[in-house]
């Protein structure tokens, strides 16, 4: 039986309550997947540009910055997931009237987060910057780099906030176009601000926050287009307290969990740190790579979130069940492949973010540790997905925090000082990915998470 659909021509939403699963959980990931590949591409091309026409130094700053970025950010990302399991579940279940409250009470948190995030951003970037230990032919460039960039954090926001609405519902195509529209524009704003007005490391994050303001700037147009309930009418752009309330108590966790693993990574790559910056390089040129590994994973993440979301609004609890098993199953096909792919042409990749042989030398030895460990974070994937759709936030939370976060502060702080390298520095995350995994399946297993089916 074919999807059901809602709307107009224009911006639509997709039921995914009937049909084959792994049908729609593809259907609905390949959009998302093209345009998180879009932004991933302009991303990595910052650091292209920087590594290969500003300096190591510059690459550097660019790779250290981003898990504060990611620390900075996380609560209000979370915030969004929180928004998207709701809005999902409304769908699914047909409640136009809560759709409708939902989708202006996120709209209105996204605009006060973001101004938020701007101040804090601000202020505490040099301070955060010191205590993670960045060298001091580094720390400049990166001061700069972060402040240009929480500047447009009030897009960054709005942008992911609206795109959430639109994945919610089923609309992943939407987010394509956007995302496509801004990664072109900074590429080409970061070749002109870098090599034709010599702007260094400061064109690249003036060119990152332009892009990111034409994608915040064609979400909003379309969520205000649409003639779907999930419209948003700016007359109406408020915050319903209950609503609010149920949202939070969703994201709330969610972005706990992202803010304090990413707190974890601070700290981690504090520890890279101190190796000196081509190790630094060499781990963000990596960075830079495994951002491209992890997106399939991450997107078909977010279709399970969606699927379970509507399904469970549906009451539909047995197709749950299957999504999952058949989420596990094509992910970890892409996974096999890729990580076939990376120890092949590893080092060829890492080239094209520096010439500098120390720098490629760290990123392959990051690549021998990790690579054989991404099976674990398909499962994790698939199975946090599946349980924030039935809105086990909290759940997911403890989960991925006592691994990833204080499982791996005691190995950093305990076990790392026993036999000092940068090698059991990167040793954490594979030991970590393997005990969340643990933890994921063994919750599946034992815990009553899932109503029994209506007959």
């Amino acid at each position: 039986m074919k999807e059901k659909k809602r709307g107009e021509e224009g911006t639509k939403g997709v039921l995914m309550t009937e049909g084959v699963i792994w049908k729609q959980i593809l259907a609905f990931s390949l959009p998302l997947l093209v345009g998180n590949l879009f932004q991933q591409l302009y991303n990595t091309v910052d650091s292209i540009v920087v590594g290969n026409y500003v300096s190591s130094q510059a690459l550097a700053a660019v790779g250290t910055s981003n898990s504060l970025i990611n620390l900075i950010i996380g609560m209000f990302l979370g915030i969004s997931v929180g928004a998207g399991v709701i809005i999902s579940q409304y769908y699914g279940a047909g409640n136009n009237q809560k759709l409708h409250w939902a989708v202006h009470t996120c709209i209105a948190l996204s605009l006060i987060g973001g101004v938020g995030m701007i101040v804090l951003g601000v202020a505490l970037s040099p301070r955060i910057l010191i205590w993670m230990k960045t060298p001091e032919d580094v720390l400049e460039d990166s001061v700069t780099y972060l402040r240009i960039f929480f500047c447009g954090s009030l897009f960054n926001i709005v942008y992911n906030m609206g795109a959430g609405i639109l994945r919610a519902v089923g609309d992943s195509k939407r987010p394509l176009y956007y995302l496509i529209a801004s990664s072109l524009t900074n590429i080409v704003l970061d070749l002109v601000f870098v090599l034709v007005f010599h702007w260094n490391i400061a064109g690249v994050a003036y060119a990152t926050i332009a892009s990111q303001g034409v994608s915040a700037v064609l979400v909003l147009t379309a969520l205000m287009r649409t003639k779907e309930p999930y419209r948003l009418e700016l007359s109406k752009l408020r915050i319903d307290r209950r609503m609010m309330k149920r949202i939070l108590a969703i994201g709330i966790p969610s972005g706990i969990q992202q803010s304090i693993i990413s707190l974890s990574n601070v700290i981690v790559q504090a520890n890279i740190n101190v190796y000196g910056s081509a190790a630094m390089a060499g781990f963000g040129a990596y960075s830079k790579v495994e951002g491209f590994v992890m997106l399939p994973l991450q997107t078909t993440c977010m279709a399970a979130t969606t699927f379970t979301g509507q399904n469970m609004g549906a009451k539909k609890y047995s197709r749950v069940k299957k999504g999952i098993f058949q989420g596990i199953v094509m992910s970890a096909v892409y996974t096999a492949a890729v990580s076939a792919l990376l120890f092949l042409f590893g080092k060829n990749v890492l080239q094209i973010f520096s010439s500098d042989q120390e720098v490629i030398s760290y990123g392959q030895e990051v690549i021998s540790i990790i690579v054989p460990f991404y099976l674990t974070m398909t499962v994790h994937q698939i199975v946090m997905g599946t349980l924030r759709g039935a809105g086990r936030t909290f759940s997911t939370m403890l989960i991925a925090v006592g691994n990833m976060c204080v499982l791996r502060m005691i190995y950093i702080h305990f076990l790392v000082p026993l036999s000092p390298s940068f090698h059991a520095v990167v040793m954490c995350y594979p030991i970590t990915w393997i005990t969340t995994m643990t933890m994921d399946l063994l919750y599946c297993w034992k815990a009553r998470w899932l109503p029994r089916e209506e007959k």
